[in-house]
């Protein structure tokens, strides 16, 4: 019997890369997402590629809706193996460029929506007594960079949960992982801009491809590990940060993605 996995966000990016690399090993996928159209292209996509799909049209920030992902999986395939909470999206901007509106959203979505997966996974995982849950987080989850403080609040809450719940597993067969992807070759600039309501230039730093975010999660799965980091020098940030905080705060000016405003953006746009 193959396994099995949930992922929201699944319709692109890094969601959609980590179902095709799974579906090559022949994994049960089920495709959590807003965007039924294109998760049935991503169905498509993982049955070409070998995998057995199921498509979950749902929201992330409602939690009837990611009970309704772990129970159709389950219902289909038999049992959950891992879920990957994925779904998230960007805001830029000063902290008092950010409304309080956009800060409501990236919480319900960035941290509600991996609070209501993972806790919906666990009832299965509980039961099975195995499982693992990983959290798609940001290397802003790890240190934040100029104007992107309300999207690295709510990465840095991911973070905090998934620590405590690694801790409360610790010596279990449920697993629990975070993932810290640098600036990742997605749709996820455009949505940015567009939630922004402006351009949000890319900044300068490293950069790598979804599939070799996907690549490295597929790793953790076959190996559980507490922290992933696909871009191997991220890791370095984060130590330099423990170290000298005050010398990171210079270091990662560079690395700011501060919108590009016509005008003084009013905080309460």
């Amino acid at each position: 019997m193959s396994s099995v996995i949930a992922i929201t966000g699944a319709s692109a990016g890094i969601g959609r890369a980590t179902a095709l690399r799974l579906a090559r090993d022949g994994w049960s996928i089920a495709a959590c997402g807003r965007r039924r159209d294109r998760l049935e292209a991503v169905a498509a996509e993982i049955a070409a590629a070998g995998g057995r799909p199921l498509v979950v049209p749902a929201d992330v920030s409602v939690e009837a809706d990611m009970d309704r992902l772990v129970d159709e999986t389950v219902a289909a395939f038999g049992r959950l193996d891992v879920i990957l909470c994925n779904a998230g999206f960007g805001v830029a901007g000063a902290i008092d460029e950010i409304s309080a509106a956009q800060m409501r959203q990236l919480v319900d979505i960035n941290y509600m929506g991996t609070f209501y997966a993972a806790r919906a996974a666990l009832r299965i995982f509980r039961r099975q007594q195995r499982g693992h849950v990983i959290a798609v987080s940001s290397i802003v989850g790890k240190r934040g960079v100029p104007y992107m403080g309300a999207y690295s609040a709510t990465k840095f809450a991911q973070v905090g949960m998934i620590e405590c719940l690694r801790s409360e597993l610790a010596g279990s067969a449920i697993h629990a992982t975070v993932v810290y992807p640098v600036s990742t070759e997605t749709e996820f600039f455009d949505v940015m801009s567009r939630e922004t309501g402006t351009t949000v230039t890319r900044a300068g730093g490293p950069r790598q491809d979804a599939s070799v975010v996907a690549d490295a999660i597929a790793r953790a799965i076959a190996r559980p590990v507490p922290e992933v980091f696909p871009h191997s020098r991220s890791r370095a940030l984060a130590i330099v940060n423990a170290l000298a905080p005050g010398f990171t705060d210079r270091l990662v000016k560079r690395f700011g993605r501060r919108p590009v405003w016509s005008g003084t953006a009013p905080a309460d746009r």
